[in-house]
């Protein structure tokens, strides 16, 4: 695929696999989100937190899809390299029944972050979900993950869905899941 400032794009190999599950997908942040239902909705206020929170998601959270193998058309792997480094993935999975592209999971490497690799790994999910017909692309993040919310909202992406009982029973209890979606385009 494309190549820009060093980074190249393609997608996923059954040899890129363990370098994925190796990626670093901590983050630290000076602010959370905090969501709550109401009678007609959701309403969310951006808090800070101090000290900072420094999140590393447990391995078990990872539902990574079976890496380079095409036996499913409509799932894919998108990862970025620098030279031989793998520094961020997207896994994304097309629905037919409601024409939507789930991004299942995206990561890019701490040291990579804040480059446009995010946006580009995005873009080419947004290219696969054209060619599927999909009218929209679809996300799950929590609602301590600020700098994640901040980079989906620069992309395009707007709050669709709260769901305050999703980590119910995971290390994430307390978290909320928040949805977003964007158009194709």
């Amino acid at each position: 695929m494309t190549t820009a400032a060093g980074i190249s794009y393609r997608l996923a190999r059954p040899g890129d696999a363990p370098a994925i599950e190796a990626l670093d997908s901590s983050f630290t942040t000076a602010t959370v989100f905090e969501a709550a239902a109401t009678d007609t909705g959701f309403a969310l206020r951006e808090v800070p937190v101090d000290p900072p929170l420094h999140k590393v998601f447990p391995s078990e959270e990872h539902d990574e899809q079976e890496i380079g193998e095409d036996t499913d058309t409509d799932r894919r792997t998108f990862v970025a390299l620098a030279g031989d480094e793998l520094c961020g993935f997207a896994a994304v999975g097309y629905s037919a029944w409601n024409r939507r592209l789930t991004v299942e999971d995206i990561e890019i490497a701490p040291a990579h972050r804040g480059h446009g690799i995010g946006r580009a790994l995005m873009e080419h999910a947004a290219e696969f979900a054209r060619e599927r017909g999909a009218g929209h692309l679809w996300l799950e993040v929590s609602s301590v993950n600020a700098p994640a919310v901040h980079a989906y909202r620069r992309m395009g992406f707007a709050f669709c869905g709260l769901d305050t009982s999703l980590y119910e029973g995971t290390p994430a209890a307390g978290e909320q899941a928040l949805f977003m979606s964007r158009s194709v385009g």
